[in-house]
């Protein structure tokens, strides 16, 4: 699937450069990273005035792009067709846009929330990969698919299920193939479904007003179209939102054929925009040209210039078709953005057990499991597997097992974890007992001298079962695999021990568990 593989191109092609900022021809201090998350600035002083789009991530106002947006003056408000009005009724993991103005210390003012579902209505051909960590599916014939990255609500990624009526907000990536970045479960209305469609591979017939796509026959009326749209619009190909009614089976009735969701990343009054996406295509230039390169994401060009602080050990290589990442920038025509700066939202480390109660500690948002330091910050999602939501100070309330997906940081001798995503799980395993994915950092050339460092831990693996096309020889693999030039990622089952922390099981990062 494609996320497996961008996953694993991002571990070999990204994280194994050194995190920070680099810019082309300078390197600076800004970064994220901090205790606060986001960009940290000196100055405090406004940072952009105009658009930030990209997934919620919490609330006490709306954060979204890792920027507190002060919502007061709203009373609530959102604008929206899709039976959301108010901000009560948002959810982590939606897209929302946002048009107002932020400052260098993280904290923004909204003039406006606008929210748009991508999809809406019944799936079917559910598909979840071997390992649990990804599920595919269509929406009236197009493909989706979502991973444990996205935020669910009234089902889960390992339930959902066929038949199961949902809202999602998601990422058009490459090829047409939508990231989910929310779904949830919807009061059933096939009256009032929506979808996009791709009209240069699909037939259109203006004669008999009907479009036919991934299987549907979709009919409209001359009347339908939205914000000055024609049917030459829909001759010249691209996609559209169709909303509509579904009649019979792999019938569809447009009531409204608007343009898609790329609508709302679109320049509003300020020329600043903020923005996550996954990138659809990209250009590196040769050496003659002024540019380095330049991308296409959510239906803009973000030029990639001199100045351009790539974080997160990005490199012009690495930014690749699919890859989740957010950007800065200032609009410099209609749909063109000149980036001032990239930043990952891929994860690269994930760690599952009990939180060390005594390690939580409010002020700094930081706590431990299995001895892996976890740095919250308003980037990260936190989450309940039982459908709720939580913030910081409930983090131990529900239950202490958690799941934590992020970004390793730091030192050397200070490596911790930024979350993107904290699961809370309501069930409550052996407190010892721990899972982990990440970069494996040492490992002992000597079997009976026993060691792994990985996430920031060291641990014995005397007598772990390592696992292997063949297991008399599976760690010597990885032993001569760390010796070679791409980064190791390895999973681990360890315990916490009276004499520190010892593996139980160990494997390189499953190529084949789609």
């Amino acid at each position: 699937m494609e996320n497996s593989n961008m996953k694993r191109h991002i571990r070999n092609r990204v994280i194994g450069l050194a995190a920070g900022t680099v810019a082309f021809g300078v390197i600076s201090a800004c970064g994220g990273g901090g205790s606060g998350g986001g960009l940290d600035v000196a100055d405090g002083g406004i940072r952009g005035t105009g658009s930030s789009v990209g997934p919620v991530s919490g609330f006490g106002s709306v954060f979204v792009n890792g920027v507190r947006f002060d919502t007061r003056d709203l009373n609530g408000a959102v604008e929206s067709n899709d039976g959301i009005d108010a901000e009560t009724q948002l959810s982590e993991g939606m897209i929302l846009r946002v048009d107002g103005e932020w400052s260098d210390n993280g904290e923004g003012v909204a003039e406006s929330l606008e929210y748009d579902d991508t999809f809406r209505g019944a799936v079917s051909d559910v598909t979840l990969s071997q390992n649990n960590e990804q599920v595919t599916f269509t929406i009236y014939g197009q493909e989706l698919f979502a991973t444990t990255q996205t935020v669910f609500r009234g089902t889960t990624l390992a339930n959902l299920t066929n038949d199961d009526f949902v809202r999602v907000s998601a990422y058009r990536g490459p090829d047409g193939l939508y990231r989910a970045s929310f779904v949830g479960t919807a009061t059933r209305n096939e009256s009032d479904i929506e979808l996009e469609v791709d009209l240069s591979n699909a037939e259109f017939d203006a004669g008999n007003n009907q479009i036919l796509s991934n299987g549907f026959t979709i009919t409209y009326a001359d009347n339908v179209f939205a914000n000055g749209l024609t049917e030459a619009d829909l001759e010249a190909g691209g996609f559209f939102e169709i909303e509509g009614e579904l009649m019979v089976p792999n019938e569809i009735n447009a009531i409204s054929i608007d343009r898609d969701d790329f609508r709302r990343y679109q320049q509003g009054e300020g020329d600043d925009i903020e923005l996550t996406g996954t990138v659809q295509t990209r250009y590196v230039a040769d050496g003659g040209n002024p540019r380095p390169g330049e991308l296409t994401l959510a239906g803009l060009t973000i030029r990639i210039v001199n100045e351009t602080e790539l974080d997160d050990g990005l490199t012009l290589d690495s930014l690749q078709p699919g890859l989740l990442i957010q950007v800065e920038g200032k609009f410099i025509g209609d749909s063109v953005v000149e980036a001032e700066e990239i930043e990952l939202r891929e994860p690269d480390s994930k760690v599952k057990g009990s939180i060390d109660v005594n390690s939580v500690d409010p002020s700094s948002r930081r706590f431990e499991v299995g001895g892996v330091k976890i740095q919250v910050t308003p980037l990260t999602t936190l989450t309940r597997d039982d459908d709720g939501e939580i913030d910081f100070a409930q983090l131990t309330a529900f239950g202490t097992k958690v799941e934590v997906e992020g970004i390793e940081r730091g030192a050397p001798d200070s490596i911790y974890v930024q979350a993107l995503k904290v699961e809370v799980e309501s069930e409550e395993d052996d407190a010892s007992s721990f899972e982990l994915e990440g970069r494996l950092r040492f490992i002992s050339l000597n079997p009976s001298a026993n060691g792994l460092s990985i996430l920031g831990i060291t641990m014995s693996d005397l007598g772990a079962d390592y696992d292997g096309d063949n297991e008399s020889t599976a760690r010597q693999e990885i032993v001569d695999a760390f010796e070679g030039p791409e980064p190791v990622f390895l999973e681990v089952e360890y315990f916490n021990t009276s004499s520190g922390f010892v593996a139980d099981e160990v494997e390189l990062e499953s190529e084949d568990d789609d």
